[in-house]
């Protein structure tokens, strides 16, 4: 092997452990084990979905969880759902951390809520457009069980969305969140009306 070859494989192992040491691992669970449970919440236009996060950055971190409002294409609002930085007692003092988020659509309402070991956040509505049966909330997972997620930045982590309409008339939800398109571009790119993005920052 040419040592031009052996530097830049060591540059590419390098890379990779910085990498590491500076994401957190992201998984989920959906819903409800119990399947009439599960029934039951479908039919009333519940989510939950569970994020679970692992690794060292973690440990001394606070998360801020925030929601963004998207009309048109263009933010129009960005509200803050939970702020573990306001004490420190929301601090995370393992390697391990998982909160539970509730989403409800009807009435013309979006309502949110979310769980943590440690806490319950405030009960947060927003109002939609048009009828709530139409919107929909997916992660950002695609056929990936574990997501990298960066430390000291902003990452989307849900969308409650509208579906992208085909040529043919019919809809369709994951073609929008399983795209390349940047979550903020997804409103413009797939002329999407009215959407929010749910969003973290570990810091």
């Amino acid at each position: 092997m040419s040592l031009k070859n052996t530097i830049l494989i060591l540059v590419l192992v390098i890379a990779n452990s910085t990498l590491a040491q500076n994401t957190i691992k992201m998984t989920n669970n959906y819903g409800s084990n119990n399947a009439e449970i599960q029934d039951l919440i479908d039919f009333q236009n519940i989510y939950i979905e569970k994020l679970n996060f692992e690794g060292k950055e973690l440990i001394n971190k606070s998360y801020e969880i925030n929601i963004q409002e998207f009309k048109k294409g263009k933010l129009i609002k960005k509200a803050n759902l939970f702020d573990g930085n306001e004490d420190e007692y929301f601090k995370i003092k393992s390697d391990t951390e998982s909160l539970k988020f509730f989403f409800s659509l009807t009435d013309g309402k979006l309502k949110t809520y979310i769980r943590g070991k440690k806490f319950g956040s405030k009960k947060s509505y927003f109002n939609i457009k048009g009828e709530s049966d139409q919107y929909a909330l997916k992660d950002f997972f695609g056929d990936k069980e574990v997501l990298n997620m960066p430390v000291n930045e902003e990452f989307p982590v849900f969308a409650i969305i509208t579906p992208s309409i085909n040529k043919d008339g019919s809809g369709s939800y994951c073609k929008v969140v399983q795209s390349d398109i940047k979550p903020e571009k997804l409103g413009e790119h797939f002329k999407i009306p009215h959407y929010f993005l749910i969003t973290m920052k570990f810091k």
